[in-house]
Order: C-alpha cells, then structure tokens, then sequence
C-alpha cells in the first residue's frame, strides 16, 4: 500500500449567491496593508509542463484571476517549458536566483524527476511559496468495455494474465507510472505501461481504445467522462471527493468510490503548489502570498476547484515547507520501490 502524501483536509464546496458581491467581499477579507515590495516589470510564470495539461490549464486560470480583479500592476506571463519532464523549467527558476519576477506552478514531477533523471536540481533550490492544491488521479475505462466496476477490471487484467492489458499515463517514471506500478504490487496485476506526452493525449488515447486504461487526472478526461465516453472506477485517495454536484448525467464526483473501498489498497495525490526562485526576501515572498491567498478566495478559483475534482488544500510557510519534506521522503520510496530511481538496474 502506498503511504499516503498528504495531511487529509477537506473543504465543502462553497455556494455563492452574487459573484460580484463575493468576489469583493472575499478580496476585502484577504487584503493586507501597503506591502512592502510589489513587481516592477513583469513576472514571468513558469509551466513545466506542454500547453493543455493540468498544470497549464491552472496557471492560465491564475494568469485569467489576477487580470480580471487587477491584483497586479505588472502582466503575469504564461511560459511553458517542458522539456525533460519538467527539468527545463526547473532549472530556469534555479538559475534565476534572486529573482522575484519569476515564479513557477510544480507538480510532483518536483520530486518524481530529478529522482528518476539524476537532473541537478532539488525542490530546496527553490523558495516555496503556497500550496493551490492537492490533484486526485482516477482510474478510468472506456464506457464501451464490459467493466462496471474497478474490481470487475481488476479481475479481467488477471485473467488476461501479464501484460496484455494497457494502461495509458503522462511521462515515464513521473505519477501515472508510479500509480500504474503501485496497482500492481497491490493487485498482483502486471500493465503495459504506455507514456504520452499529456493528460488530454491519455483521454484522447482511451476513447479510442487504443489503451485499456489510465490514471488520468480529474480535470484531464471530465469532457469525455460527461459526454459518455469513458467510465470512470475508482479515485485513488483515502476519502470520496466532495463535490456532489452532477457532471454526468448520473454521476456526481462524490459517486466515484475510492480505490481502497473497490479493493485496490492505494492511494496517491499530486502537489499543485507555487515556488520562486531561492535568494529572494521576505518582503518579495510576502508579496506572492498575499496574491494567492486572495486568489484562492475568488468564486473563480472555488468554482474550478469543483469542476477539476481537487483536494482544495491551501497552505504556505513552514507548514507547507515541512509537507514538501514529508512528500520527498515519501516519493524516495515509492521511487526506489518502482525500481525509477536514477542509475537503477530495473
């Protein structure tokens, strides 16, 4: 069973009754005085990621927020760079030390890459800034197969025996790999593990069946899973999702039972939290804090935390920095355990 990453919080989708009126109300309730530092020119936000994925689709929503409430005075401007699982873009941000006009969105390929590549480069190389989120993985199926049910997919991949199902995933050695491998040593199952280059490329792959399976990300495949193409089994975290609202036209996100109550004994979630780069001071952190705290306070943010299924677990300072220790210790684990990790003979 995998450890789990996270301290558990769970916060009830919130309902509002104006917009407008909420939105003000939250800013109101969130400012802060005259701070000390803002930015000058603008701030360029670092993807590590390609353009559509969950890491991009989030940080063009904060880009989207900050212009629509005016929360800077400076543009905040969308970079991707996503070559080396990531690595290119951390490293830019190692490389700008001291600089407060650059910031970067991180998923747990934070951890998962410089493990599996050897890539000089730590999450302590950077000044961790708030955690947004906490992303939940499904496993999923394409509603035209027989399986109603993860264990009635779980029996069929045992049945077929080693390797003649396919399970579809982002990247090689990052979370959907480290998923895949952990069904299996829970289920006694063995995939055929197959990488795309993002989560809307995994969805594209399984409504064509050209893959039997992923663990792909809520937000990734919610288009198909609504318009009837794809089933989704089980959620691989400890409690239900929340969200009761109806996406589907059966199922809400609170239907979805997790893993552990469909008899796969594991449970994984992703970091969606905001760094700069290491050097910078108090009064330029200070100042991304008080942003994303007030963003995190819109109708926006709230409503998108929803529709994308996520764990909206805020957090900053030492309470974030100490689960970022806690999150490496445990993905050296699960790393070394998958056989991932760099230099590995598996």
């Amino acid at each position: 069973m995998i450890k789990n990453l996270l301290l558990r919080s769970r916060l009830g989708a919130a309902r509002f009754a104006g917009p407008a009126m909420v939105a003000a109300t939250a800013l109101a309730a969130v400012s802060t005085p005259v701070l000390a530092w803002e930015p000058v020119k603008p701030v360029e936000f670092v993807v590590p990621a390609g353009t559509g994925g969950g890491a991009d689709q989030m940080a063009r929503l904060i880009q989207g927020i900050v212009v629509k409430h005016k929360l800077m005075k400076e543009p905040l401007v969308v970079v991707n760079k996503s070559g080396g699982a990531g690595a290119e873009g951390f490293l830019s941000v190692k490389e700008a030390k001291g600089d407060p006009h650059k910031i970067i969105i991180s998923l747990s390929n934070l951890f998962t890459t410089p493990m599996a590549t050897g890539v000089p480069f730590n999450w302590k190389d950077m000044s961790p800034v708030a955690m947004m989120a906490l992303d939940q993985f499904v496993l999923w199926t394409n509603a035209g197969e027989p399986y109603k049910n993860a264990g009635e997919y779980i029996a069929a991949v045992k049945a077929g025996g080693p390797n003649k199902f396919k399970m579809g995933g982002t990247g090689s050695k990052q979370e959907d790999q480290i998923i895949t491998v952990a069904i299996e040593k829970a289920t006694g199952t063995k995939f055929i593990y197959v990488p795309f280059k993002g989560g809307g490329e995994v969805a594209v792959q399984l409504v064509g069946n050209h893959v039997n399976s992923t663990v792909n990300n809520p937000i990734e495949a919610v288009a198909q899973w609504r318009a009837g193409s794809l089933r989704a089994l089980c959620v691989f975290d400890a409690e239900r999702m929340p969200f009761k609202a109806k996406v589907t036209d059966t199922q809400s996100w609170n239907d979805i039972p997790t893993c552990k109550e469909a008899g796969i004994p594991t449970d994984y979630t992703m970091l969606r939290g905001i760094f700069m780069p290491a050097g910078v001071t108090p009064e330029q952190r200070a100042f991304y804090v008080d942003l994303l705290t007030k963003i995190a306070a819109t109708p926006e943010w709230k409503e998108y935390m929803e529709k994308g299924a996520f764990n909206p677990k805020f957090m900053t300072g030492e309470a974030f920095t100490k689960w970022l220790g806690e999150a490496e210790a445990a993905h050296r684990t699960l790393m070394t355990e998958a056989g991932f990790m760099a230099g590995s003979s598996k």
